[in-house]
Formats: structure tokens, C-alpha cells, sequence
């Protein structure tokens, strides 16, 4: 199959991965935000960074395709922690990385937070998943609880971080982050 006719145009500089490329196309991806063509290089050389771009920039894909492309699938550990300040963006940014991973067999995600049955999260962390995306209070569940850990975490991903630290989450935040490998 030729190449250029799943890579829709723009996004096939970024050598993201094949089937992340396909995924794209699916979703009808025509070329690169602006928050992705700054971001999404950045991320996958592996450097850290603070991203602003107004809603419906396409913020997510700037941080899902990149982590996503360096996932080590093999691995059944937990090496992303995507913290939101509500459960609705835990669920869409949760479904976002469904999506943009529909190609990529094996990719687990796991939404947590609270409302939800802790029961059906502690099932899918003891089985593994690569990637949660939780809210800080429900991640300090698991934490105390060490259902889950992040000793072997190569991203954390602050989403909404200015709503998170004005919804008073900042100290939920920071002991969160003491949990997380210092170069993560």
C-alpha cells in the first residue's frame, strides 16, 4: 500500500508510526494544528514542555499521537498518567487515545475516577494497561490503596492543568507527582 494515501497531508513529516497514521486518516485529520506541529516534534525527541492552545485545538492529539508512537506495547506496565480536573474530560481524553491507538493492537487504557466502580478498575490495573487517565482524587485512591503504581512511568500529562489548580487540586497534584519518577 502507498504510504501517501493513509497520511494525510502535513502529518507525514512527524514519522509517526504507520497505523497512528491510518488512525488519523480515519478520523478525517486534513493537516496539523498549530499546538500539533509545535508539540508533537518536541514530544516524540522525548522533551518535557507546557502547551496553551484555546479548546478544540486539537491539544490532545499534540500529546496522545507522540506518547502513543513511543509506547512500548509489550510491556503490560503502566507507563502514562494523564490527570484531568473532571471525570468528562477523563472519559474523552480516555476514548481520544482509543481512538487515535484503533490500529495498534494490544494498547490499553483505563479511565479513572470517581462515580465509577472502583471494582472494574481494580480488575483492568491488575491485569495491566499502559496508559490512565484519571482525576487526581480517584488516582490518590489507587495510589494509597497501591492498585496502581508509577514507578515505571515515561509520561505525565498535566491536561487542563490552569483548571486543575483553580479547582484547588494543586496539593493532590503535587503528592500525586512525588509517586512518579523524577525524570518521567
Amino acid at each position: 500500500m502507498n504510504n501517501d494515501s493513509i497520511t494525510p497531508p502535513g502529518f507525514e513529516g512527524f514519522e509517526l508510526d504507520p497505523a497512528l497514521l491510518r488512525a488519523i486518516n480515519d478520523l478525517g485529520y486534513e493537516s496539523p494544528t498549530s499546538i500539533q506541529d509545535q508539540v508533537i516534534p518536541l514530544l516524540l525527541a522525548g522533551q518535557d514542555l507546557l502547551g496553551q492552545a484555546h479548546t478544540g485545538t486539537g491539544k490532545t492529539a499534540a500529546f496522545a499521537l507522540p506518547i502513543l508512537n513511543n509506547l512500548d506495547i509489550e510491556s503490560r506496565i503502566l507507563q502514562v498518567l494523564v490527570l484531568t480536573p473532571t471525570r468528562e474530560l477523563a472519559i474523552q481524553v480516555a476514548e481520544a487515545f482509543v481512538q487515535f491507538a484503533k490500529h495498534i493492537n494490544g494498547v490499553k487504557v483505563l479511565p479513572v475516577y470517581g462515580g465509577a466502580d472502583m471494582r472494574n478498575q481494580l480488575r483492568a490495573l491488575d491485569r495491566g494497561v499502559h496508559i490512565v487517565v484519571g482525576t487526581p482524587g480517584r488516582v490518590m485512591d489507587h495510589l494509597r490503596r497501591k492498585s496502581m503504581r508509577l514507578d515505571n512511568l515515561t509520561h505525565v500529562v498535566l491536561d487542563e492543568a490552569d483548571e486543575m489548580l483553580q479547582m484547588g487540586f494543586q496539593e493532590d497534584v503535587e503528592w500525586i507527582l512525588e509517586h512518579a519518577p523524577e525524570d518521567r
